[in-house]
């Protein structure tokens, strides 16, 4: 028998509930946030994984069930590091994917093309009711083009291209954005233990049942 296990996604992004949903296995059962009424704590984690806890452990606790919550930006080697952290504000707090693109062009407007290194990196985090947690990472390594190119995706993938490729994340299909991003990486570096966890605990309430 097939067990069936729930997770309430802590993201309110409808980029990254896709791209999440897609990532997960059809044996877990994934509920928005939202459809529980549940709103996300401010990020004031300094790090990727600070951030990624307190949204998956705040959702758990108020949900009671497991959830996944996902922190992830841009690094860029030119502007040591940033927006990092600060990804989805980095035009300003209220910032729109468009705005953010547009900042980021403007500051590396005069950055020749050898020195436009960046990556994106993801910390994936699914917290308990009880209070333990998974984790998983991935990292992208590519470089910001000079500008927006294809139409998929969200955030900055229309202006980063990864290594060994000529296009932008925007012009792949979700499918092919899937097997090599840094979020499809950092779901995967959890999966084998999510799916333990699920087949333990679901195991045990049929037990419980019979």
């Amino acid at each position: 028998m097939t067990t069936q296990c729930q997770l309430v996604l802590a993201t309110h992004n409808p980029g990254k509930l896709r791209e999440l949903r897609a990532l997960l296995p059809p044996t877990i059962k994934t509920i928005p946030a939202a459809a529980l009424g549940i709103t996300l704590p401010e990020e004031t984690g300094t790090t990727f994984l600070e951030n990624a806890l307190l949204k998956a452990r705040a959702v758990a606790h108020a949900a009671g069930l497991p959830a996944l919550a996902d922190d992830s930006g841009l690094e860029v080697d030119a502007l040591g590091g940033a927006p990092g952290v600060f990804s989805a504000y980095f035009a300003h707090r209220q910032a729109t994917d468009t705005e953010n693109v547009a900042k980021l062009l403007a500051v590396l407007r005069d950055v020749p093309p050898e020195q436009r290194r960046a990556r994106f990196r993801a910390v994936v985090v699914v917290a308990f009711p009880n209070g333990h947690f998974l984790t998983g990472e991935g990292t992208l390594e590519g470089y910001i083009t000079t500008a927006p190119r294809g139409t998929h995706g969200f955030g900055y993938d229309p202006v980063f291209c990864p290594l060994q490729e000529t296009r932008t994340l925007a012009e792949m299909s979700p499918e092919e954005k899937n097997r090599l991003s840094h979020r499809a990486q950092a779901v995967r570096n959890l999966l084998a233990a999510l799916q333990q966890y699920c087949q333990t605990t679901t195991g045990s309430a049929v037990e419980e049942q019979e």
